[in-house]
């Protein structure tokens, strides 16, 4: 009975090779980037040439050295090898930028829809106060009203009339 596995209890966890080659994607893309801006360096370019120019004068110049002789086929498995690694490890690194220059565009989608939505909001506010502001007695036509108060003229009617002509005229 103790050799039967039990239903209620999980099956423990084994190790697979699939379990040993999880990494974590950020730490893999940072580490992509960073060789990515190194291998675009001078300092890279420099120190490759450096390093092929004395690997050929050792093989070719010290006799006793020899151990990659003329055609060089160990110097162009080597190159090989680093372009093999290096051209997944720059679209990686390409692929990253490319995330976050479309998040970028988002955002600056979303700010410039934003600050359109203020630009009309402020249009339509600016609208209104100019019609309110049309709408206000002008200091002629209050001045007209207390002189026609003051003098009892009873032709204050016709003359608030022709009054509000020259306002609607000149608005």
């Amino acid at each position: 009975m103790a050799d039967r596995q039990r239903l209620d209890v999980p099956r423990s966890r084994t190790r697979s090779v699939t379990s040993f080659l999880r990494l974590n994607p950020d730490a893999v893309g940072q580490f992509a980037e960073g060789i990515a801006r190194f291998l675009g360096t001078g300092r890279f370019l420099a120190v490759q040439t450096i390093i092929v120019i004395v690997w050929i004068t050792l093989n070719v110049a010290a006799v006793r050295l020899r151990w990659d002789p003329y055609p060089f086929i160990l110097l162009n498995l080597a190159f090989s090898t680093q372009a093999a690694y290096a051209a997944p490890l720059i679209l990686l690194a390409q692929n990253r930028q490319a995330d976050r220059d479309r998040v970028q565009a988002e955002e600056d989608r979303a700010r410039a829809a934003s600050m359109r939505a203020d630009t009309e909001y402020l249009a339509r506010e600016l609208a209104s106060l100019r019609v309110a502001v049309g709408e206000l007695a002008t200091r002629d036509f209050i001045r007209g009203e207390l002189t026609r108060i003051l003098d009892g003229d009873e032709d204050g009617e016709k003359r608030e009339k022709k009054s509000k002509k020259k306002r609607d005229a000149v608005s």
